[in-house]
């Protein structure tokens, strides 16, 4: 996967603080990264993971 051509965007509601993730989206494929460290790992996710994950975060599953 060609990392340096994805197209990585941050969310409206990050700030900026640059304390936010970045989320690339290529051929099915959620790729998720550090603003900070954009050199550093980077996490990827099937469409249906991180549409199952998107739907945690709006149902409240994650909050303490």
């Amino acid at each position: 996967m060609d990392l340096p051509r994805a197209a990585w965007r941050t969310s409206t509601r990050s700030g900026s603080s640059g304390n936010c993730v970045e989320v690339a989206t290529p051929l099915q494929v959620v790729m998720v990264r550090d603003s900070k460290d954009r050199q550093g790992s980077v996490l990827s996710f099937t469409a249906g993971q991180w549409a199952g994950f998107i739907e945690g975060i709006k149902a409240g599953t994650f909050e303490a």
